[in-house]
């Protein structure tokens, strides 16, 4: 089986996804340093026990994940659930990697560039401003869809069952796409005259919002949404490397 150093995995990851780019409020890289060299990974969405237990029964010697152990405003003290996440890696000698922002805006392995492709959009560019980066992507179709047609593949895509405001033009022919918590973003959709603006999770007044602008929105699911990025990046590790990734899902309805 292949394997590649702990050292060159990161160096690799930070600059294929330009980790060093932008703003985040999480540290983007490697987070827990172990084994060091890497024959396998797991790949989740979101640093817990769970995905860390069930990456040691695996045999893994590391996890990269979405969503890390550490954020911006958060105590640095490792005691609680802290404490017992970091345990787990630590005593099965495997490494964290994570990356935010970075694995969202990524134009090929993104989570929104991964969504874009899947709903068959054409004419993609970046949308959705964070710190003066754009996160997201748009696009139109080729052949204007259905609202309708659009839920249906939306679950397919993600898995679940969408909430959805469907105040927007119909049939649909441009969508604008950002993964996790960004319904903030409906107002740059709306400015850019988007019929669709599709995110994870819903906010209290983008009902209205939605409603009084004539725009769609669409909440698909936050950790649904980035199941996506994480499973293309891990792909892509399996074929630059040549070593074993395996996604672990461990389900989230939020």
């Amino acid at each position: 089986m292949a394997s590649v150093s702990l050292s060159d995995l990161a160096t690799y990851l930070d600059g294929y996804l330009e980790a060093g780019v932008g703003k985040d409020y999480c540290p983007n890289g490697l987070q827990v340093e172990g084994c060091p060299e890497v024959r396998k990974l797991v790949a989740g969405v979101s640093a817990c026990q769970e995905l860390f237990v069930r990456a040691r029964q695996t045999g893994a010697d590391g996890v990269i994940v979405h969503h890390g152990l550490f954020w911006e405003g958060q105590s640095g003290a490792l005691t609680g659930v802290q404490y017992r996440r970091v345990v787990e890696l630590i005593r099965a000698e495997m490494s964290l990697l994570a990356y935010h922002l970075p694995l969202d805006r990524h134009p090929v392995v993104g989570n929104n560039a991964v969504a874009a492709r899947a709903f068959g959009l054409g004419q993609i560019e970046p949308f959705g401003d964070y710190e003066g980066q754009p996160i997201g992507f748009s696009g139109t179709f080729a052949e204007a869809m259905t609202i309708a047609d659009f839920l249906e593949r939306s679950q397919e895509i993600f898995g679940q069952q969408p909430l959805a405001f469907t105040h927007g033009p119909d049939p649909v022919s441009t969508v604008a796409i950002v993964s996790g918590a960004a319904a903030s973003l409906l107002y740059e959709a709306v400015d850019r005259r988007i019929d669709l603006f599709l995110t994870g999770e819903p906010r209290e007044w983008v009902m209205n919002v939605a409603r009084e602008t004539g725009t769609h929105f669409v909440a698909a699911g936050h950790y649904a949404t980035e199941r996506l990025g994480i499973q293309a990046l891990g792909e892509h590790l399996e074929v630059h490397f040549g070593i074993e990734v395996e996604f672990i899902d461990v389900p989230n309805p939020v």
